[in-house]
């Protein structure tokens, strides 16, 4: 068995114009202080990577790599959900997806997926380059806008988006392969893949591309109501990412899984910080480390109540507790008895 290395942490939620959450040096030696051993580096901002560059050039990702390691940390992945949202948008999302593009493709949707699926493609190579195998994304949706079967979805019309998303992911997933990386897909509401259905959907049509793998979450599927646990037991030889997230579902007479609507304060299901959801973390790092999961444990933090800064100093701790120092002896081998051919053929009655 692995030991889970960690903890990182995601970088997107912290970034900011401010020291030190305003460049690559900075914000690494603030997580180093921490207590963090890795950075999930998202790919939009160039303060922190300019991700065309480190797609071409061994020596800039050498150079980004030697910034991270002098704040004695690693690079855990390299992160493109909102790229990888614009691979596929349904049109009735195109004016709020088009602040996820750089401003010349606004408004022009081909040009803007285009310019997604170039990133996608880069992010293999820097990933490459950086030696990491595992990259985190999200799939974007063309069907999210019919997740709910009313009005009556017409024949077909299923089939044929996941057909398409398909199309678009397979010449990704094989520039993926041939850099020898994960593409690992964050099961999230939102995205035609959104639980383990879909995924299986998607996998079904890209021929269980040996590069379509997931980021497991288990704060997506507690909005859900889905079973977490049975979810790694279930695509454990999948799952090659993982952000510790918290949430917590409350329904009340009111609201549930939909949430009437409010913002997150006032949802039934919500994010929170490590400890202060309903997450049975010790049983998820119990099932990683028992299948042999071979990544990073990474705090993504998200909390409508909490304070960023106050969430990031408590999840280091609360993740390296939870990491399980795998054994290296049987606990019982006190009580054995050797090996006895002889013995054990008696004891088999022969």
């Amino acid at each position: 068995m692995k030991t889970i290395k960690g903890p990182g942490i995601f970088l997107a939620q912290f970034i900011g114009d401010q020291a030190p959450f305003n460049s690559l040096a900075n914000i690494c030696e603030w997580a180093a202080g921490l207590g963090y051993e890795g950075v999930q580096l998202p790919t939009l901002d160039s303060r922190f990577i300019d991700l065309k560059l480190a797609a071409e050039s061994q020596t800039y990702a050498d150079e980004l790599r030697g910034t991270v390691q002098a704040a004695g940390l690693e690079i855990t992945e390299l992160s493109t959900h909102l790229q990888g949202q614009l691979v596929a948008v349904n049109p009735v999302y195109d004016q709020l997806f088009d602040g996820f593009a750089p401003e010349e493709v606004r408004g022009n949707p081909a040009a803007r997926q285009q310019w997604a699926v170039q990133q996608l493609k880069y992010a293999a190579q820097a990933s490459q380059r950086l030696g990491l195998t595992a990259h985190a994304t999200f799939s974007g949706a063309l069907l999210w806008p019919y997740v709910y079967p009313w009005p009556q979805r017409p024949a077909g019309l299923v089939e044929t988006g996941f057909t398409e998303l398909a199309r678009r992911w397979r010449p990704i997933l094989d520039v993926f392969d041939e850099c020898g990386v994960d593409v690992c897909y964050e099961i999230h509401p939102g995205e035609d893949l959104h639980d383990g259905v879909s995924y299986e959907m998607f996998l079904d049509k890209v021929d269980h591309h040996p590069r379509a793998c997931l980021l497991y979450d288990p704060s997506h599927f507690v909005l859900q109501c889905l079973d977490y646990l049975e979810y790694i037991d279930i695509y454990h030889e999948r799952i090659r990412a993982f952000h510790v997230k918290d949430a917590e579902f409350n329904p009340t007479g009111r609201h549930g899984v939909y949430g009437g609507y409010q913002g997150w304060a006032d949802r039934a299901g919500r994010f929170r910080s490590l400890g202060d959801g309903q997450v049975n973390f010790k049983a998820i790092f119990s099932k990683l480390t028992q299948y042999d999961y071979p990544g990073w444990a990474v705090l993504e933090w998200e909390c409508a109540l909490k304070h960023p800064e106050d969430g990031a100093r408590e999840g280091a701790p609360f993740i390296q507790n939870h990491i399980i120092r795998v054994t290296d002896k049987v606990f019982d081998d006190f009580a054995a008895s050797g090996v006895d051919a002889a013995r054990n053929n008696s004891l088999l009655g022969f």
